[in-house]
């Protein structure tokens, strides 16, 4: 089971462009990474630029409008992630629960769909999703 742990840092919804992480704390988030490795269970890992620097897409009648950010309403956001293979959500909640995260930050645990999860008139719809998942790992 693919598992992806979304970090939701405390403040980060109004950090400026450009804010980066102390070296202190990456350090200790690069020892946590390497446990992930070494067990096996990473798949990927990401650290996302602050809200300040992102765009929002929205749609209206499939039209699409641009908003730059930071973006009044957010009251929280994501600030990485991983992605875990592991078998079951209790392990990736084990694993979420060991991170380095500070207080009042979140680390959100979401099953990833796997294709074979859904009906089959919905993989009928998405006919060719495997072999394109497939060339986007390659």
């Amino acid at each position: 089971m693919r598992f992806m742990m979304l970090v939701i840092p405390k403040g980060y919804e109004s950090a400026e462009p450009g804010k980066m992480p102390d070296a202190e704390h990456v350090a200790e988030m690069m020892k946590y990474n390497e446990s992930l490795q070494k067990a096996g269970v990473l798949l990927a890992l990401d650290g996302l630029h602050p809200p300040s620097a992102g765009v929002r897409v929205s749609f209206k009648n499939k039209k699409p409008t641009v908003t730059d950010g930071p973006f009044a309403e957010a009251k929280e956001c994501l600030g990485g992630y991983w992605m875990i293979q592991v078998k079951s959500k209790e392990e990736a909640i084990a694993w979420a629960s060991r991170a380095p995260m500070g207080d009042n930050e979140i680390i959100e645990v979401r099953q990833v769909q796997e294709f074979d999860d859904f009906p089959s008139d919905v993989q009928q719809a998405a006919d060719g999703f495997k072999e394109m998942q497939a060339a986007t790992k390659s």
